[in-house]
């Protein structure tokens, strides 16, 4: 039985500390100085190295998104105060990348541009980042981004874990952070009893669930169109235009995901099916101080309410969105049953089933336009498309509600935010 003492619950910085129950941490300063989302738009997310954007550079992705964001809310780009995107591939060059987007966006050179990489929740935090810089004063309204081409590189290509000492495999719990994700999921699914079948049926509903809403057009409100260019077989170029998200399976049965075989481990549970694909995309929220976006005419689409970043074990990293979540709510003076929407990253079926079930949340309340295994988990880029996500479902529901954006991080730490869809 594993025993886990939550020992943080950090808050970026300037976004205070722990509010009284009751007292919402968006109220401190008056209803004026609130952090706001004004508008947020993703790429249709591809598969890597076969999908539509194989062959599109990860700059191209992330201005497709800078550009939309400006252009469909008219906003001036002089006015950013700060620019933070999530990436976790393509580390050193990835600041030389975000800043060539910006460039290809329009934005000027005065508008500073920075990357930030807390793997698996780098597109979250980079909404934090620029949320404290609005708090402590430094701007009134930045973007935040997250993007991730997975086809240019992945966690695979590296030859060696860098510059970290050998000391490390002295240490159980440093040691620990080299296990590969795959087998924390094994761990996660063994330790705490999580069948096969009911991570298939989770991952089978996942698909159906994305289906529906590619179907019906849901995602037409988040998605922006992306012009691109494909080698084909043959190395022939072909002009396409990106509109609709390459991993949903329309067809998938659990019957079908029952004949995988297991991915990471002889007789595990973990297959191809009911873990997160390796994906392509981008995504980027525009985020204001109340006062500003009312003074630019800018549209209110949800309200930052709470943060909150925990540590767990490093060998079951999947079980953190179970603390973090609990650690947001309590900063928010909400509780489980106030919320009417959780975004949780399904990194994989195992995990993701976990936080659920520990957590008592209803299923229908999760993910209700499919996750990760349907959709893909561009490392960078999730946390961002999260909040586009559930911040357009509270919106197409048409009334007040709260939503949860939550996920686990490689290495131990799970983090949660939770917003606010303000209706009128």
């Amino acid at each position: 039985m594993l025993r886990l003492q939550l020992l943080s619950g950090h808050l970026a910085p300037g976004l205070g500390q722990c509010q009284p129950r009751g007292q919402r941490q968006g109220e401190a300063g008056g209803p004026e100085q609130e952090v706001v989302l004004v508008h947020g738009v993703r790429t249709a997310i591809g598969k890597a190295k076969r999908g539509s954007f194989k062959d599109t550079t990860p700059d191209e992705l992330l201005s497709a998104v800078m550009l939309a964001v400006l252009t469909d809310v008219r906003l001036d780009p002089h006015q950013l105060g700060d620019i933070c995107v999530g990436n976790v591939l393509q580390p050193g060059a990835g600041a030389l990348m975000a800043r060539v987007a910006q460039f290809l966006s329009g934005i000027p050179e005065s508008v500073p541009v920075y990357c930030v990489n807390r793997q698996c929740s780098s597109g979250l935090q980079a909404f934090i980042n620029i949320a404290g810089g609005i708090r402590n004063g430094s701007y009134d309204i930045g973007l935040a981004c997250g993007v991730e081409s997975m086809s240019r590189r992945t966690a695979g290509d590296a030859d060696s874990l860098g510059d970290i000492s050998s000391r490390m495999m002295d240490n159980e719990k440093a040691r620990d952070c080299l296990i590969p994700m795959g087998i924390t999921s094994e761990n996660v699914a063994e330790r705490f009893g999580i069948a096969r079948e009911k991570q298939d049926a989770f991952a089978a509903a996942s698909q159906q669930k994305a289906a529906e809403a590619q179907r019906t057009g849901v995602f037409a409100a988040e998605i922006t169109p992306v012009k691109t260019t494909i080698l084909d077989q043959a190395g022939n170029e072909k002009t396409i235009t990106v509109t609709q998200d390459d991993g949903i399976r329309a067809n998938t049965t659990l019957a079908g995901l029952g004949k995988l075989r297991p991915a990471f481990k002889e007789n595990g549970t973990t297959t191809a099916g009911n873990s997160s694909q390796v994906s392509d995309g981008a995504a980027a929220v525009l985020v204001a101080r109340r006062s500003k976006a009312i003074e630019l005419g800018l549209p209110i689409l949800g309200v930052l309410r709470s943060y909150a970043v925990v540590g767990v074990p490093p060998d079951v990293m999947g079980i953190g969105p179970a603390y973090a979540i609990p650690a947001a709510l309590e900063k928010a003076g909400l509780t489980i049953n106030d919320i009417d929407v959780f975004e949780i990253n399904e990194a994989f079926a195992s995990q993701a089933l976990y936080c659920v079930e520990k957590l008592g949340i209803p299923m229908e309340k999760v993910n209700p336009n499919g996750g990760a295994i349907a959709l893909g988990h561009p490392l960078g880029c999730t946390g961002t498309r999260q909040i586009v996500t559930l911040l357009n479902e509270l919106k197409r529901r048409g009334k007040r509600g709260y939503g949860v954006v939550s996920m686990c991080i490689g290495t131990g730490m799970g983090a949660a935010a939770v917003f606010e869809y303000p209706a009128n």
